[in-house]
């Protein structure tokens, strides 16, 4: 299929940009991808109107990496803090650079006013912040994750910030960011503008909008015990109450999107909804396995929107692969500015195939963890795990290295095997991951998530 009308044309004027990303939302977690627990209109409405992508990817399976990836759109392993699973070391050299160049320090630069709404979470004060890779305004969060009432970091500390500066402010927190993106879109202003809006929601702790008590309760946990976090909240949660997390999420994307149709801006605003990662815990993946963390289907593929009525025909389904890198790369044309040279990016433009009426540029999808990787091209999956694995339930398990080869397209649940069947592609997409891996930074050896060699009992030597 083609996204955008035979002989379309760009709009005259740059478009706004409103990115909105959920933290933790699973494949399934929405009515427009088949959920049938969580009501969620608003989005259903924005995929009605908008293009669906139904084999739409994270580019990591972990919140920072994806993150860092998206800002710079590049294989976040190209920095250091790319490699940690997730970012918690607050250091110099833990998070992007001021000089590096990102999606926002771009669209800046071509005259946009840009903005961040909620977790940001890709390095610490004093070192790294939205404010010094491009965005003007910034109300959230720095850590992976935050109370929604307490407003407590994983490490017990206050973490609510305005620009730079710690701020408090009562409310839940998944509406206190709708409501100050609702308000900053709304806003009388000259020229087009781009805001990131970045939910905590669906990810722990499993407070709906009516547990206060249970934020009280996590707060004091921290003098009592505070590794692991209690934020974890692993006595918490439950299929109703994930689902009020998610509806809370949808109720403010929905006020969100009131105020930028009511400012009469919807039409030439490139809305984008994604998440982060796949599912944990309380989500639904079905009919994919795997979870945050892992580069089975269920860790990496996500939902994905994306509406633009001024350019791109609505009520549109897609199954071409695409991942968080190529969205940097269309949204950094769309806004009328172009990479830096010194820092080109790993994602490819879809400008050409939304709003052209071209082809849709094929094109491999790289993943890299600490002990996994994986390659897509068209319907085939490359997996290379090194981790031990099962046959069969809790038959004995066999240590990798495994290279493995499904089709995704009819396997998402990765179950077929097909390696063996086609030997020569299964070749060529290890070279071509090999040859991608060589380019990024290594995972040091203490790494918790690279698998450590057992240790072999001592043997005597014979007399």
């Amino acid at each position: 299929m083609r996204a955008g009308q035979p002989g379309a044309s760009r709009p005259a004027e740059p478009p706004n940009i409103l990115f909105i990303l959920a933290d933790d939302l699973g494949w399934a977690d929405l009515g427009c991808y088949g959920s049938t627990a969580i009501r969620t209109p608003n989005l259903d409405r924005l995929a009605g109107e908008g293009l669906l992508f139904r084999h739409g990817y994270a580019c990591t399976p972990w919140c920072s990496p994806t993150r860092i990836g998206l800002y710079t759109g590049r294989y976040p392993t190209r920095l250091p803090a790319g490699l940690e699973e997730p970012l918690t070391t607050h250091a110099e050299g833990s998070g992007i650079p001021a000089e590096h160049p990102t999606l926002s320090s771009l669209l800046l630069a071509a005259g946009y006013q840009t903005a961040m709404f909620g977790k940001w979470h890709c390095g610490w004060l004093p070192w790294y912040s939205p404010l010094r890779i491009g965005f003007q305004t910034f109300f959230g969060n720095f850590d992976g994750a935050i109370d929604y009432f307490e407003h407590v970091s994983t490490m017990g500390e206050a973490d609510l910030y305005e620009g730079e500066t710690p701020v408090e402010e009562a409310g839940y927190y998944t509406s206190l960011i709708s409501e100050r993106a609702a308000d900053f879109v709304a806003a009388d202003r000259d020229g087009p503008f781009y805001v990131q809006l970045n939910y905590t929601a669906p990810h722990w702790p499993w407070e709906g909008p009516g547990d206060r008590e249970v934020g009280a309760e996590i707060r004091r946990r921290f003098s009592q015990q505070s590794v692991p976090t209690p934020l974890i909240h692993p006595d918490g949660g439950s299929l109703a109450k994930y689902a009020e997390l998610v509806e809370e999420l949808d109720a403010g994307v929905g006020k969100v999107l009131a105020a930028l149709a009511d400012a009469g801006r919807a039409d030439n605003t490139v809305v984008v909804f994604t998440s982060d990662n796949g599912g944990e815990r309380w989500s639904k993946n079905w009919p994919l396995v795997g979870e945050k963390g892992d580069l089975a289907e269920g860790g990496i593929r996500v939902p994905l929107i994306l509406r633009w009525p001024a350019a791109v025909t609505g009520g549109q389904v897609t199954d071409h692969p695409i991942n968080t890198l190529d969205l940097t790369a269309t949204l950094v044309d769309a806004g009328g500015s172009a990479p830096d040279e010194g820092f080109p990016l790993d994602g490819v433009d879809l400008m050409p195939w939304l709003v052209d009426g071209a082809d849709f540029p094929e094109h491999d999808l790289f993943w890299r963890t600490s002990n996994q990787g994986a390659l897509r091209r068209g319907r085939f999956k490359y997996l290379y795990d090194r981790r031990d694995r099962s046959v069969l339930g809790n038959w004995p398990r066999r240590e990798g290295p495994f290279h493995l080869l499904y089709d995704v397209s009819v396997d998402g649940r990765e179950q077929a095997d097909i390696a063996a069947r086609h030997p020569d592609l299964l070749n060529d997409l290890r070279e071509t991951w090999e040859r991608t891996d060589a380019q990024l930074l290594p995972y040091p050896a203490g790494h918790p998530g690279v698998p450590q060699p057992e240790a072999k009992p001592a043997t005597s030597e014979p007399d």
